[in-house]
């Protein structure tokens, strides 16, 4: 899991690639480097740590006029302890290298190369491609790289530099992703458009194989066939603002108020609520002939929208639904067939256990639906269909505004088959889809709350156990929320089915124990009320989520409200309580939280 980031043109190109590592950095942040290609050779500033510490290391020391070219990483470690000497650009005679991938075949490699007196000086995978590159390199660049990736088996984005051809940067991709950006006079290489939003809105999307050859004429790609390929050139929409904190503290707390708009804007993209129609033009479902399963496949935050998801198609299209854990859908050996639509969750759409997933589905005859948000990334171009949350850029490690968004298509979803099947008439998803259109303004009435949520963070920042409690579809709700706590402020936190308590949970309730409750006015509210009341009898603390209005609050320690709605539509509520909570507990810790330790935004790597 890393950040890549190239350029060739008229500016100079550390400059640049600072820009453009800083708007990578919550993909990687344990190290960072650069190499450039000046009139003195090739120079290689790496350290160990964020941004910040690799301007340190490069100082005030301005770069000559007439650099131009150079390649720029920051690392998020799968190979080798953070360490300079792990740290990207890698070096192999002229070339260096940078990487973002893992390499399944590298120790077989390294070992031949040894063998003929190659000498590495890190523990990575990467640099493998890099002295594999350098052996086979006898004055072109390109060529070079295309037949060490022959060699290469695994995922990776790469970008390549020489200093013995100062005028040509060389890129690749597979199961990784990898963007070109299209200036005047310059060219850019990203591992994902924010980084190269301030110089460029004009981007080539490389499809998975591809090799690209960028000189100051231009830009020849080359697919996996080996035959000059054509990409279309897209021009991407979003504003520069979307990609800054906008006055916020951390992007995590910007996300969160962003969205009540991120699901306006996914409403807008499939809806027209007068006629009662969902239009999904890339869904690809109108070749489903007879649906009887659905498989639903995510990873962390992606797997509990699925699980909510999972309620609707069931009740809603009639249909029995699975929801797996990518990882461990891979594991076995799942019956699949052409009856079967197989729907993969992913914000990124690079996430590499759900792509693997994917293609593992499709091998097995299912139907492949993809809900992502990043247009052209691997997961929707591998999928028949593609359905993409608008959510914009989510900067912040802990995913929010697309969950929601997530949540939202997949509620869609279930409408719109259930429709097909004669399960539901227009003027019922006509009258549902009315009533979704108020969603956005009663999640603002929630994020209203704020300073109510940020009060209740100093109560409970100092705990180190928190239990979440719900059922039916705030069960995925609880698990949500603990796992927020758990990412950002690094507070011990579980989620639980609430019927669940009196098998084993109970025994952790004690005096103080704070218990969040997810109790909404729903066909299981009366049951949450009395798993409250077990909490209460052994002293726990109980923060109820539920009504407006509701009595509970006269029974409980803190009561965070949300405006009543179809009971089928509580989670798009009751979610944003929990997400502040968790970010103000965070934040009163003094935690990193768009970066907390341990974890990147896109797990692209096994």
């Amino acid at each position: 899991m890393c950040g890549i980031v190239g350029y060739l043109g008229e500016e100079k190109a550390l400059g640049v690639l600072l820009e453009g590592l800083k708007r990578l950095e919550y993909r990687g942040y344990d190290s960072a480097g650069v190499a450039l290609v000046s009139r003195e050779g090739l120079q290689v500033v790496k350290a160990v740590g964020k941004i910040r510490d690799l301007e340190r290391a490069l100082g005030d020391v301005e770069p000559e006029d007439g650099v131009y070219l150079g390649i720029g990483h920051t690392r998020w470690a799968t190979h080798g302890r953070p360490s300079e000497a792990n740290a990207h650009p890698h070096v192999a005679g002229p070339i260096a290298l940078v990487h973002n991938g893992i390499i399944e075949n590298y120790l077989e490699i390294k070992r031949e190369l040894e063998e003929e007196g190659l000498t590495f000086q890190s523990d990575t995978d990467s640099e493998v491609v890099a002295q594999l590159i350098f052996h086979y390199y006898e004055g072109d660049l390109f060529q070079a790289v295309s037949r060490a990736l022959e060699r290469v088996k695994g995922a990776y984005a790469i970008a390549v530099i020489s200093e013995e051809e100062p005028h040509r940067l060389v890129g690749a991709r597979r199961d990784s992703p990898l963007v070109l950006g299209l200036g005047e006079g310059e060219f850019f290489l990203a591992s994902d458009i924010p980084a190269i939003l301030p110089f460029t809105r004009r981007v080539m999307l490389l499809e998975n194989g591809d090799r690209v050859l960028i000189t100051p004429h231009g830009v020849t790609v080359v697919d996996e066939r080996g035959g000059e390929g054509e990409r279309p050139v897209e021009r991407i929409a979003w504003s520069m603002a979307q990609a800054e904190k906008a006055g916020y503290k951390h992007f995590m707390q910007k996300e969160i108020f962003e969205q009540p708009r991120a699901v306006a804007d996914t409403l807008r993209s499939y809806v027209s609520p007068d006629r009662g129609e969902i239009y999904f033009p890339q869904g690809g479902l109108e070749e489903i002939s007879e649906l009887d399963r659905v498989v639903v496949v995510a990873c962390g935050t992606s797997w509990h929208a699925a699980l909510v998801g999972r309620f609707w198609l069931e009740s809603l299209v009639g249909v029995p639904v699975e929801v797996d854990i990518a990882s461990e859908f891979r594991a076995r050996e799942p019956v699949l067939g052409s009856e079967t639509l197989a729907v993969f969750i992913s914000q990124s759409g690079e996430t590499a256990d759900t792509l693997a997933a994917l293609r593992l589905a499709r091998a097995g005859g299912a139907r492949t639906l993809a809900v992502c948000n990043v247009v052209g990334s691997s997961i929707a171009r591998e999928a028949h269909g593609v359905v993409y949350t608008h959510a914009g850029p989510e900067i912040g490690v802990a995913s929010t505004k697309a969950f929601v968004t997530q949540l939202l298509v997949l509620y869609l979803l279930a409408l719109k088959l259930a429709q097909e099947r004669g399960r539901m008439g227009d003027g019922e998803v006509a009258g549902r889809l009315k009533i979704l259109l108020s969603l956005p303004g009663k999640m603002e009435e929630v994020l209203s709350t704020e300073g109510r949520i940020e009060t209740l963070a100093r109560e409970f920042f100092h705990v180190r156990d928190f239990l979440y409690l719900g059922r039916w579809l705030n069960y995925p709700i609880a698990l949500e929320g603990a796992l927020k706590l758990k990412e950002i402020s690094y507070i011990h936190a579980e989620g639980y089915p609430a019927g669940e308590m009196k098998h084993g949970p109970i025994a952790l309730i004690e005096e103080g124990l704070p218990v969040v409750a997810i109790a909404p006015r729903d066909r299981v509210y009366d049951k949450m009320v009395a798993n409250v009341e077990e909490v209460k009898s052994r002293d726990g603390q109980v923060i109820a989520v539920g009504t407006q209005g509701d009595p509970l609050a006269q029974r409980v320690d803190h009561f965070l409200a949300v405006p009543p709605v179809d009971e089928e539509l509580t989670p798009f509520l009751t979610v944003l309580p929990l997400q502040l909570l968790a970010y103000f507990i965070a934040d009163r810790k003094g935690c990193d939280v768009d970066q907390p330790r341990n974890l990147a935004k896109s797990v692209t790597v096994e």
